[in-house]
């Protein structure tokens, strides 16, 4: 060999692949950390200074003695909690026939039957009018107008006069309305392929209605079915409009009582935690339709 020849290279071993797979799993870790340790930081600084502005704040004392006052909050709780349990049953029962009712409209609102166009038309009436309603003028509606059509010697006296019952049918009125239209979307959304795959397979059209179509339409929108039924659990409060004594109702009547806040703040407490467990069921369903990229997991 010359002295001017070149040296062969020593080749290299390759990286075995689980050492990489091990390095990107511990970048990622620390980043996961870090960025975990920067939103808690974030999170002491911000939510503990707007804490201290409202603790240092010259009115901080008139507020908790007004709205958070302890005393008032556990002399009241037992009959809040009580009444509470009608909003549960009402919210409940309405669920069941808004679920009926608004699936029963969206099957007519998408159908295309020239004998089924009368019922068409009035569920698209049904459904921009209730849907354009408030839902509290709803109520006013059916708790006091019912009972007028019901008087003794008009023909209607079979019309139930239960303030609660009319009160919730108020709500159903309204929120089927919404749920119709949301049903409506689910059944849109599902492809014409899938109604011709289920016919050549030999199923009739209510059978690739029922079994092909609808159940793929139903896991479609339960976020947005979750959601308006998170709202009824909140409205089922406007029962008290009618008379019946629920929550709201009843804090109402402590406070009036004590000319203290904090029952409805009890009130409010006894509602989000109903809510709350909906709320996150919603971002549950959320986070597992494909191409979301948020929510709580």
């Amino acid at each position: 060999m010359t002295s001017g020849s070149a040296t062969p290279p020593v080749p290299r071993p390759s990286p075995d692949p689980s050492d990489r797979r091990a390095v990107r799993e511990a970048a990622r870790r620390r980043k996961g950390r870090r960025g975990a340790g920067i939103s808690a930081g974030a999170s002491i600084v911000l939510f503990g200074g707007l804490t201290a502005l409202v603790l240092t704040s010259a009115g901080w004392p008139t507020f908790r003695d007004t709205f958070l006052s302890w005393d008032v909050a556990t002399d009241s709780f037992v009959d809040i909690l009580k009444a509470f349990w009608l909003d549960v049953k009402i919210f409940m029962v309405v669920e069941v026939a808004v679920l009926v009712v608004g699936l029963g409209l969206a099957l007519l609102r998408t159908t295309w039957s020239p004998a089924l166009t009368p019922l068409r038309l009035i569920a698209v009436g049904y459904i921009d009018f209730f849907r354009g309603m408030p839902t509290v003028m709803l109520v006013y509606l059916t708790a006091f107008g019912i009972p007028a059509l019901a008087a003794p010697g008009g023909g209607l006296e079979w019309l139930p006069t239960n303030p609660v019952i009319l009160a919730g049918f108020g709500l159903m009125l309204s929120y089927s309305a919404y749920v119709a239209e949301v049903f409506r979307a689910g059944i849109q959304s599902i492809h014409p392929s899938q109604r011709a795959a289920a016919l050549s397979l030999g199923l009739t059209e209510t059978q690739a209605l029922r079994r092909v179509i609808l159940p793929q339409a139903v896991r479609r929108v339960m976020p947005p079915l979750l959601n308006d039924f998170v709202a009824l659990q909140k409205d089922a409060a406007l029962v008290s409009i009618a008379g019946p004594i629920e929550a709201f109702r009843q804090a109402q009547i402590v406070q009036g009582e004590t000319f203290n806040y904090t029952p409805l703040i009890v009130a409010g407490v006894l509602f989000v935690l109903v809510t709350i467990p909906l709320a996150r069921v919603v971002d549950r369903l959320q986070a597992r339709q494909p191409g979301f990229a948020g929510g709580v997991r």
